[in-house]
């Protein structure tokens, strides 16, 4: 007789009977069939097999569970074994809970981030602090909860094995990914953070610093960026009343030196000022300059006075609102990268867009944010935020007699010196479609690594108050390797797991509708999302909610080709036409969807920062090392060329504009450039200008950007800095800001291992 059994754990533990009778009763409990000595006499049945068999060696857990299983079964019981099979398949799912959960916890609380993948997959977070590390408890419960309850089996089974990546999934049931914030209409008589009502900023000072507290305000509320559609439309309103108060007070001190004979207060001139400032702008019309003469005449001021006064005033008034631009410009930069969200854990994921407003407002703005961002941070950093995108259109700045062409020139300037901005391009085909001139709302706007949200199945074709709701992945390469080369099937496949993405992201969304305008006080309740202002507190947002995206994405086209036909898209035409063929078929499935749902589900070249590195890490488990398909620690992002094959500029932009057009929820082609970019601005200028012609949407251009921490250099630093000649040391170590999926990390130590991986394998691109 055997006295002791093997835990799940391989502990050896006391042999008990009492406990497989207790079980064996609380089964029959549950079947209405209680009977205590009944389950005394199974348990003993029980304990006679278990000797039978395990005479020598102590049974299992699971050994005396699948026996009392089949005494039930072979004793009549059959309801009693059903439950009985419940009640064990639910402590196996808590027992794997906690077990999991507990593995993971132990890894983010003891293990230094540096060392955990797991910890590294969002470099924007720093999980060695404390707000970083509960911030990931929270993650990881989270997704175990979801992986367990909320989704179907086949969700879970298919996101848990890689087969499909659900983004964000510790997200799952709370709320939303982005937003396109339109300030102009958020700063129309103020705002509440919820401690406070702020009330409609009246210099340009206040709209950057408001600026800030609405993108940490809607971050609080959703996962991921924040973007300002119409930041150059929103700063100049700010620009205008800064003007307006410079100008009233020069105005007062220019008639006390000029004409020190009048008696007139500043009181007065600020009275006039009200009724006349709405035509008082920095372009001084001559209806504004005519209205001001006048008032100065009945002053008893004269004419040739009067024009000395004016021409002064302006002057003076115009270099010191300059000034002001620049201070808020460069305040904000300041605070977008030190202030933070998510309790602490974060700094706002932050997008503005730009370079399109020609007033004279407009254009301080777009110029001031440049210089600014030019100048660095307060120890000569570059800036990690705001991705800041450069708008491009032909007659408004593309070209040499354009208005703000100058600002282009500067754009380049600016973005070969500081990675930013990148730039997006207004006149790509499928950007044009929606755009009217003079409406800023339907001038085409990215947020954060490269979404898009402008077509609308449901009502209004604009960037302001939508964004995205929800992105899954598929993994392209998992199913080219299953195919064995069968191309048909391939393509049924890939329509079988359109299938299971698409419910799973209709499922998240009907989950999402439930939610109440309570649930999202910034995003909802100061009516940043389009149409909220509309609804009450305890309304559900379903109505509303419709008017975001739903996205599929996909990664490792490159490697899927591969597997299908030996070569990726940039070694064989074969594989490009079959390459724009599978993502065609993803796009006409997704636009299809979107007809017959009255959803808007749109196509993602997924940004890949962990998913590079898990898809393949579980398919190399899976199917071995593949050559040009697992041999490396990362998939290749979305549907770009490989970044380790060499290739000259012009081509790789030729090979990846046609995407661009394909994948609708958004995109970005990247060109890998060596050397110090801001010495060869023509170069980087005619990049920029090949990707416009070749119909990219939003491209950005890489090349190396180190700082020295001692000194303050920024530029190429091999090892030693020409600054200072000093070389680096463990304890000072050279920065080195390199981009990721779309956004900066200004150290490479909080890029996990396959993106690490990824850094090192690119090569350079000829010009």
């Amino acid at each position: 007789m055997f006295q002791e059994i093997i835990k799940r754990d391989g502990r050896k533990v006391s042999y008990d009977i009492d406990k497989i009778s207790s079980a064996i009763l609380k089964s029959m409990s549950a079947s209405n069939r209680t009977d205590k000595s009944e389950s005394i006499r199974l348990a003993k049945i029980v304990e006679g097999e278990l000797e039978e068999k395990y005479s020598d060696n102590p049974p299992s857990v699971e050994n005396i569970q699948d026996t009392v299983e089949n005494v039930l079964i072979d004793n009549k019981y059959n309801i009693v074994a059903k439950n009985y099979i419940l009640y064990r398949s639910e402590r196996t799912k808590v027992r794997e809970l906690n077990s999991n959960l507990m593995q993971t916890y132990k890894e983010v609380t003891f293990t230094d981030s540096k060392e955990s993948n797991m910890q590294r997959d969002n470099a924007n977070i720093n999980c060695d602090t404390a707000m970083g590390t509960m911030l990931k408890y929270g993650s990881e419960g989270a997704k175990y909860f979801y992986e367990k309850s909320i989704l179907t089996p086949s969700q879970s089974k298919a996101h848990k094995d890689g087969d499909i990546h659900i983004h964000d999934f510790d997200f799952y049931t709370l709320t939303t990914t982005c937003c396109q914030i339109d300030l102009i209409k958020l700063f129309q008589n103020g705002f509440s953070t919820g401690h406070g009502f702020l009330r409609e900023p009246n210099s340009i000072r206040s709209y950057a610093a408001l600026a800030c507290i609405a993108i940490q305000s809607n971050q609080n509320d959703q996962h991921g960026g924040q973007s300002i559609p119409n930041f150059d439309y929103a700063m100049a309103n700010g620009v205008r009343k800064t003007f307006c108060s410079i100008y009233s007070s020069n105005l007062f001190k220019a008639i006390s030196l000029i004409c020190p004979e009048l008696d007139i207060s500043m009181k007065e001139i600020k009275g006039w000022k009200e009724k006349n400032s709405h035509e008082l702008n920095l372009d001084m019309q001559e209806k504004y300059i005519d209205s001001e003469k006048k008032f100065l005449n009945k002053l008893g001021i004269l004419n040739e006075k009067i024009k000395t006064i004016q021409q002064f005033v302006y002057k003076t008034s115009l270099e010191e609102t300059e000034k002001e631009v620049y201070q808020a410009m460069e305040a904000l930069l300041h605070n977008l990268n030190t202030m933070h969200s998510r309790a602490g854990a974060q700094t706002p994921f932050s997008s503005i867009n730009y370079g399109t407003d020609t007033s004279l407002e407009g254009r301080m703005v777009i110029k001031n944010i440049l210089l600014a961002t030019e100048s660095g941070l307060g120890k000569n950093e570059t800036a990690i935020f705001p991705i800041q995108i450069f708008k491009i259109k032909d007659g408004i700045n593309y070209n040499p007699e354009d208005k703000n062409y100058d600002l282009f020139k500067l754009a380049c300037r600016v973005s070969a010196k500081r990675l930013f901005p990148n730039f997006s391009f207004i006149d790509a085909p499928f950007n044009l479609k929606y755009y009217i001139p003079n409406h800023p709302e339907t001038e085409i706007a990215y947020m954060g690594c490269r979404t898009r949200v402008i077509g609308n199945v449901c009502g209004p074709e604009i960037v302001y108050g939508r964004g995205n709701l929800s992105f899954t992945s598929i993994n392209l390469p998992r199913i080219a390797i299953k195919s064995n080369g069968n191309i048909d099937w391939f393509f049924e496949e890939l329509e079988r797991k359109m299938d299971l993405v698409s419910k799973q992201l209709t499922d998240r969304f009907h989950i999402q509708c439930e939610k109440k305008v309570k649930n999202f006080p910034f995003l909802m309740g100061q009516g940043v999302w389009i149409d909220s202002e509309k609804f009450n507190p305890e309304d559900k947002i379903g109505d509303i909610l419709k008017h975001g995206t739903l996205s599929i994405g996909f990664i490792g086209l490159a490697e899927c080709l591969k597997a299908l036909v030996g070569k990726h898209h940039g070694e064989s035409i074969q594989a490009q036409n079959l390459g724009l063929e599978i993502i065609s078929f993803m796009r006409d499935y997704l636009d299809k969807l979107s007809q017959e749902k009255n959803l808007n589900y749109t196509l993602l070249a997924t940004p890949a920062e962990g998913l590079a590195g898990r898809f393949v890490a579980i398919d190399k488990k899976k199917f071995g090392t593949i050559p040009g398909v697992t041999d490396r620690n990362y998939y290749t992002n979305s549907f770009h060329v490989p970044v380790y094959h060499k290739i000259c500029a012009h081509e790789k932009i030729k090979l990846e504009a046609p995407y661009h057009k394909l994948t609708n929820a958004g995109h970005i082609t990247y060109v890998e450039l060596d050397g110090n970019m801001a010495n060869n601005l023509d170069a980087f200028e005619k990049i920029v200008r090949t990707m416009k012609e070749c119909g990219i949407g939003y491209g950005s251009i890489n090349h190396p950007v180190d700082r020295d921490p001692v000194c303050g250099y920024n530029g190429i630093i091999e090892n030693e800095c020409p600054g200072c000649g000093r070389k680096e040391t463990e304890d000072e170590k050279f920065e080195r800001i390199r981009r990721i999926t779309g956004y900066l990390v200004g150290t490479l130590d909080r890029f996990n291992d396959a993106k690490k991986s990824e850094e090192k394998d690119r090569v350079k691109h000829n010009v």
